[in-house]
């Protein structure tokens, strides 16, 4: 097993070496989609040959609904991939029910208790970072594996010993964008972003990282809501930053860029932004070969590496189309029978031991997760668009490695 550049996972607390929580044996929900066989029990097999029960909690509706759409689709292509098409692990049946949180909070709560409830053990999903800081406490109080997903904030990792996460976070995309930069001391830099968890954890991050190498950090936030977003383009130009460093997430995305462009804002400062999917590539337009993008995933950044290809291949032949979250879903899905398969069906503890100091070839190509806050360690991209409107695409620029792109290590909450 590999060890992580600061040695040894850190000591466990007590009470989760002795946790042996025992699975349901109740029947698989109706309406879920299942990787074994529907309607299979658990009675009358031997112990081996019991069934682990999955719930994934994400957007399926809400602003976020194309990212869970995405992630929903990386995931089952994993758990195939993960099982060699056999939806079986160990000889443990993978059963998942999918619940839509359409991006409240709330109703994740409610969907995950209610889960946890009839007997699931590992729940995975999240495409919200508001959403995640809610699931992961409820993880811990019931000492269930949780596997995060697109939900970039920070303040996940290291939230408590039974949270992990299948995507990168909010610091990783920071460092990225600080080895384009360059020096940063004296600059001015914005953080365009809109006024929600995800936007202040990259307010934060560019904070911490930029500001602690000697810029001038500010910001204009503005109501995830909100629509017209011409007055924050205008209030971004009037501050004349050296540097603007754009986070945004969600349906809104082309209104902000044809704001920006309008505004000329790619034209009076350097405009850095993380690449989304594939359908906001039209809407830099002419911009578009004026900014510089950091890139969590797009199609063949991971260099048509073999798991990479055969994620692309699944979510193709399935009907889906690879894009900007799906890595993160196929990456939770290799967890969760990474999981299964050393930890057993019913030992949380052991689940958790068997996820850290994992180092694994993933869709991006080698992936960590370190043992002390469960972060997870992954290369990062650098990316220009060629072309513009439809025929816009991304090119790789560079790849950045896991541990140059490592956000610092943290202890675990408990």
């Amino acid at each position: 097993m590999r060890r992580t550049a600061t040695g040894t996972a850190r000591r466990r607390p007590r009470s989760l070496s002795a946790v042996a929580v025992l699975a349901s044996a109740g029947l698989l929900l109706a309406g879920c989609t299942a990787a074994g066989q529907a309607g299979e029990g658990e009675s009358g097999g031997d112990a081996k040959d019991r069934s682990v029960k999955v719930g994934l909690v994400y957007s399926r509706t809400g602003l976020l609904a194309d990212y869970g759409k995405q992630y929903r689709d990386g995931f089952m292509a994993g758990l195939d991939y993960a099982t060699k098409g056999t939806g079986k692990i160990a000889g443990h049946r993978i059963e998942v029910t999918e619940q839509d949180d359409a991006g409240d909070p709330g109703k994740a709560v409610s969907a995950a208790k209610n889960l946890i409830g009839k007997g699931y053990k590992v729940l995975a999903g999240t495409t919200d970072s508001g959403v995640a800081l809610q699931m992961a406490p409820l993880a811990a109080q019931n000492k269930v594996l949780y596997i995060s997903g697109p939900a970039a904030t920070d303040a996940v990792t290291g939230i408590n010993d039974y949270t992990f996460r299948s995507g990168r976070q909010s610091y990783q995309d920071i460092l990225t964008a600080g080895a384009m930069l360059g020096g940063a001391e004296g600059k001015k830099v914005t953080v365009l972003a809109q006024d929600s968890t995800f936007g202040q954890a990259n307010v934060a991050a560019v904070k911490e990282v930029l500001g602690a190498r000697g810029a001038k950090v500010g910001s204009v936030l503005a109501p995830p809501s909100a629509t017209d977003l011409t007055p924050f383009a205008r209030q971004v130009k009037a501050g004349a930053p050296d540097l603007v460093f754009v986070a945004w997430a969600g349906s809104t995305a082309p209104a902000l860029w044809t704001a920006l462009d309008q505004q000329g804002v790619p034209a009076a400062s350097k405009v850095v932004t993380g690449l989304a999917g594939n359908a906001s590539y039209p809407v830099f337009g002419d911009a578009g070969a004026k900014v510089s993008f950091l890139a969590h995933y797009f199609p063949g950044a991971g260099g048509d590496n073999a798991v990479e290809k055969a994620m692309l291949d699944a979510v193709a032949k399935a009907g889906g189309t690879p894009d900007l979250f799906t890595p993160d879903g196929f990456t939770a899905a290799q967890m969760v029978v990474r999981a299964v398969e050393k930890g057993g069906a019913t030992d949380t503890a052991a689940m958790v031991k068997a996820l850290e100091d994992w180092t694994f070839d993933g869709v991006k190509g080698e992936v960590r997760v370190r043992a002390e806050d469960h972060a997870l360690l992954q290369p990062m991209f650098v990316a220009r668009l060629d072309g513009k409107d439809g025929d816009a695409k991304p090119r790789l620029v560079s790849t950045e490695p896991m541990d140059e792109v490592a956000p610092p290590a943290k202890p675990s909450a408990g």
